[in-house]
């Protein structure tokens, strides 16, 4: 019997920019920027590594993984230009109860 490890898996399913969004989502809810960035770290695994995705961000590979450790201090403009580079963007929604 064939198995497929966890972390590929999850990096199959992260390249689909809906899957991707509802990852993030959740991570957000969490309210913990460790969680976040780890999140963001799979995705940018998924979207071709930090190599490609600081290319299209636009950013150099080491301030990418300087803004997506554990102590990073990510910008506003940095996480548009990683989230537009696997096809995401940020909005903002009302809170619901």
């Amino acid at each position: 019997m064939k198995t497929i490890s966890y972390k590929d898996d999850l990096l199959k399913e992260l390249k689909d920019p809906e899957y991707a969004s509802a990852y993030l989502a959740q991570a957000l809810e969490s309210e913990d920027q460790a969680v976040f960035l780890l999140a963001l770290r799979d995705v940018v695994e998924a979207g071709g590594g930090a190599k490609v995705v600081a290319r299209q961000a636009h950013i150099q590979r080491e301030s990418l993984y300087k803004a997506l450790s554990s102590r990073g201090n990510l910008r506003l403009t940095t996480l548009q230009g990683i989230l537009k580079s696997v096809g995401l963007r940020i909005a903002v929604t009302p809170e619901t109860e």
